[in-house]
């Protein structure tokens, strides 16, 4: 299968690349910066683009079975400096938005065009299309909320839908928070237990849907491959915590304390609107994802921790 695919440098798309490409496939991926890449994925073509037009590589559509378009820049910021310091801005918050949306008309700007179109695309998007919402099941069919993550999810979808009427199959992931040994929101989750003043943040009942990312690279495999695959799938573990649970299981598996509440006013003080992060969820389940068979790997916290913590 010859994949195209955006944000393939990125956390989830650099061990997506890789799975493909030893599943067989031939992988490009599109960056803005492909020579800083090369070294790190080889085997895998690097093409630049702009992010924002088909322009330099819209041709490669003619010859692409399937699109994944992970592209979108960091919501949380980038590196655990960016998560701690860098707040919503104006300009961030539009950087955050169109990010998504040029990379995605960009995309279907190239499929219309294309002679040749792909059978399937795997359009990204998060649990975040949701909004808040207590601790309501939300499952796919679920509508959407109406916050600033919840509305740029709704475009980030919109920005592909038109390739639908073109005859392409189009998946929708959204995802949960993804588990990784480096890299996402999860390094700054677990700092404080680092420092021995882990807890719960803000309530502590807030709802965390998360993904290990062995999980995470192994359902959009699963989804890629099947032939019946199409519309929105919550790509996150059968068993969302809160947040006192996951502190509990975070204190247990680092061997920390985990009775240090960090008060949510602290954290609206020191994060701004980005608080919504760790002071807001949802308990998304993946209701259409295990009624298609997929066989999670990690369905529990304690066991994923352990395995990324070890």
């Amino acid at each position: 299968m010859n994949i195209l695919m955006t944000g393939g440098t990125g956390l989830i798309g650099r061990i997506l690349a890789k799975e493909l490409l030893a599943k067989g496939c031939q992988v490009t991926v599109l960056s803005r910066n492909p020579q800083k890449h090369r070294a790190v994925m080889p085997g895998i073509e690097l093409v630049k683009w702009n992010g924002r037009t088909p322009q330099g590589w819209g041709r490669l559509i003619e010859t692409a079975d399937a699109i994944i378009n992970l592209a979108g820049a960091s919501i949380a910021g980038e590196g655990l400096g960016g998560i701690l310091t860098q707040r919503w801005s104006k300009a961030i918050k539009q950087r955050i938005r169109q990010s998504r949306t040029d990379a995605g008309q960009a995309i279907t700007q190239a499929i219309k065009a294309a002679a040749n179109k792909p059978r399937v695309l795997v359009q990204s998007s998060a649990v975040g299309y949701y909004g808040p919402r207590g601790h309501e099941d939300v499952v796919a069919d679920s509508p959407p909320g109406d916050d600033f993550l919840a509305q740029v999810c709704v475009d980030w979808e919109d920005s592909t839908q038109a390739v639908e009427a073109m005859g392409v199959r189009r998946i929708i992931i959204r995802t949960g928070l993804v588990m990784t040994k480096t890299g996402g929101i999860l390094p700054m989750m677990l700092l404080p237990f680092r420092l021995f003043i882990g807890g719960p943040l803000g309530s502590g009942q807030q709802d965390i849907s998360w993904i290990h990312i062995r999980d995470e690279v192994d359902a959009i495999l699963y989804l890629l491959g099947s032939e019946t695959a199409q519309g929105a799938y919550n790509l996150t573990a059968p068993t969302p915590v809160n947040s006192a649970q996951f502190g509990k299981v975070a204190g247990k598996v680092l061997r920390r304390p985990s009775f240090f509440s960090t008060p949510a006013l602290a954290l609206k003080l020191a994060l701004g609107e980005k608080a919504t992060l760790v002071l807001d969820g949802q308990r998304a389940v993946p209701n259409r994802l295990l009624e298609s068979g997929y066989t999670f790997r990690f369905t529990h916290l304690e066991p994923a921790l352990r395995d990324l913590l070890s």
